[in-house]
């Protein structure tokens, strides 16, 4: 396991983009002991080497839920690192292969790390600025070494951004306050002194709102445990958001800070120098990404994602938390999702990156 998690520090050796992952949750996502999702999923890992030299690694994945929710027969693959060597990437991939077609599956589908409700994807563009926290980054070249390995693109998912210089159409401000009048819809912040019963609120919005999405599987409770864990360190009541129709809630949110910045600096290990790293990061965070956001399925035709455009407007230039944030990223978002994306760049977003899902038969 020790080779599996160091060998990023040698691919990606002189980045400057590259932000190292803190090695003691990575190992503990791979660990089917310790991780919910593996509570109904089972993994084989792979490594590559030539002689003694570790060139390549992944993880092969079933996700029973998934293929159950879908009636699918999928494998995934993750957690994919490799030195610019086809070779070594099609072994990688063949052993996948081979362990899915033993366990009865149809066909890969990858990168998943280890699924949808986590890092996911291949970065294909928007290799010009430093990744955010929870998106994917890698190397421009393993689009090569997938699509040589056999793979097709399957699906793209698109991440937004907004700048400090953000000027939002007046138009937006317009039919928000029109749709929020019309529809006696109000916004009020996050209660993180109970965060896991909010958490609880907002997946179960979530879950509906993405329900017949492509790809889309719920998250278990265990996992919403695991993930209110990882998140209680990180938010302030602003970060969060519901959206309310008098007593229901009908629409929510999530904001994280960027903590990629810190863990750059970190590099794979917390420690006790770390902690005071980031205190003093969560004073002042550098950028936000947009985690999660959903409607209920009723409340989709309101305009509702414009009212909560508005309201991350006024965070961004009125809130004191958003004082030293200089960027927020949203997604990701699925290619296809015409409307909302068309509703980022309508209010000013740019498309900042793009990941893709590629597809073999097996």
């Amino acid at each position: 396991m020790q080779s599996f998690l160091d060998l990023p520090w040698e691919i990606y050796r002189g980045d400057p983009l590259w932000v190292p992952p803190l090695k003691k949750e990575l190992a503990r996502l791979l660990d089917p002991s310790r991780h919910p999702f593996w509570q109904f999923s089972r993994r084989v890992l792979f490594l590559a080497r030539r002689g003694r030299e570790t060139v390549g690694r992944i993880v092969g994945i079933i996700d029973t839920n998934y293929n159950r929710f879908h009636d699918e027969h999928m494998a995934a693959w993750g957690f994919f690192e490799c030195r610019p060597d086809p070779e070594a990437a099609a072994l990688l991939f063949d052993g996948v292969a081979q362990w899915g077609r033993a366990e009865g599956m149809s066909f890969l589908r990858g990168p998943l790390n280890p699924s949808t409700n986590y890092e996911v994807g291949l970065l294909i563009e928007g290799f010009d600025r430093p990744p955010v926290f929870m998106l994917t980054y890698n190397p421009a070249y393993y689009a090569d070494l997938v699509e040589s390995a056999g793979f097709g693109k399957e699906k793209d998912l698109l991440a937004f951004r907004v700048e400090r210089s953000w000027d939002s159409p007046q138009w937006l401000h317009d039919i928000s306050r029109r749709t929020r009048e019309k529809s006696n819809i109000s916004i009020r912040a996050g209660r993180i002194k109970d965060f896991q019963r909010e958490l609880n609120l907002i997946t179960e919005i979530y879950h509906e709102a993405w329900f017949d999405n492509w790809g889309f599987v719920p998250m278990t409770g265990a996992e919403l445990q695991e993930m209110g864990r990882q998140l209680a360190r990180l938010l302030e009541p602003e970060f969060v958001f519901v959206m309310e129709n008098e007593t229901e809630a009908v629409g929510a949110g999530i904001l994280i800070p960027d903590i990629n910045p810190l863990l750059k600096q970190l590099n794979g290990r917390l420690g006790l120098l770390g902690y005071v790293k980031a205190l003093r990061h969560r004073r002042r965070p550098k950028g936000f990404r947009g985690l999660i956001f959903g409607i209920r399925k009723k409340y989709q035709q309101l305009g509702l994602p414009l009212v909560a455009f508005e309201y991350l407007y006024d965070l961004f230039y009125n809130s004191r938390k958003f004082a030293g944030g200089n960027y927020i990223e949203l997604g990701w978002t699925l290619e296809d999702n015409d409307m909302i994306n068309q509703w980022f760049l309508d209010g000013g977003a740019t498309l900042a990156r793009r990941f893709r899902l590629y597809r073999r038969e097996l």
